[in-house]
């Protein structure tokens, strides 16, 4: 029998469509550089989790590369630890959509330079962190982003992005809502599909010029290695966050 027909996503909204439970993770996301390519659905469909599908917008779906600053995660209600949980991080991620409709993001692959949380997100969540060397250094408006993988690797992967910060993004258009208004993730835990929900204030955005780029963390994580500028660049100052525990399986 033919399998059942995918729901419509739900819509794309500035402020997250559900009511936050109780908090199993707080963080702040800081001094965000969010870089987007355009790919086909069909190439990045293998390389999402059971039971979701790429989520498109106009027929095309997107890679991103968001590199920042981690600080503060803590767990439940508890204060966020201020060193083991403040570090750079760097992310590949893909967008997904589920059979309820649910929109989010599923990561690739995520480095981050403290081990400790590199050992925690492997190990509870099944998340693909990797123990990297990074650094954020900021010159004005200019933010430099540098990454190189220590474990488990592929060891030597890296990533330097240079982005400059510009003009406040008045009126964010319909791909920059698409990238970055995402409040859950989809992962699999224990071979099962699960949704963890989020929620944050509404993204500050601003313009920004890539100034450099030198990365192969999107090849590292099985996808085509771009042939052009990324269609999308974008700044952030950052958002302060709350993940809640997932209602279900998806």
């Amino acid at each position: 029998m033919p399998s059942p027909p995918y729901p419509d996503p739900v819509p794309v909204t500035v402020d997250p469509p559900h009511v936050a439970g109780r908090p199993l993770l707080t963080q702040s996301w800081l001094d965000l550089a969010f870089l987007h390519w355009p790919a086909e659905p069909a190439v990045v469909a293998p390389l999402l989790p059971p039971g979701t599908r790429p989520d498109s917008l106009d027929g095309v779906t997107y890679v991103g590369l968001v590199a920042f600053r981690m600080h503060r995660v803590g767990w439940f209600r508890l204060p966020g630890i201020p060193y083991l949980g403040s570090f750079p991080e760097t992310n590949v991620r893909l967008y997904s959509v589920d059979a309820l409709g649910r929109r989010g993001v599923v990561f690739r692959s995520l480095d981050a330079s403290r081990l400790l949380p590199v050992a925690v997100g492997r190990t509870a969540f099944r998340l693909p962190y990797i123990w990297s060397k990074m650094n954020v250094r900021r010159d004005g408006d200019t933010l430099t982003y540098t990454s190189r993988r220590r474990l488990p690797g592929p060891r030597g992967a890296y990533s330097s992005i240079t982005v400059r910060a510009g003009e406040p993004v008045a009126e964010p258009s319909e791909l920059e809502h698409f990238v970055t208004a995402r409040w859950g993730m989809h992962s699999t835990m224990f071979g099962r599909p699960v949704y963890l929900p989020n929620s944050h204030p509404r993204w500050p955005l601003f313009r920004a010029e890539l100034l450099r780029l030198d990365e192969n963390l999107l090849a590292a994580a099985g996808l085509p290695t771009p042939a052009e500028k990324p269609v999308s660049v974008l700044y952030s100052p950052g958002v302060t966050v709350r993940f809640s525990r997932p209602p279900h399986a998806a």
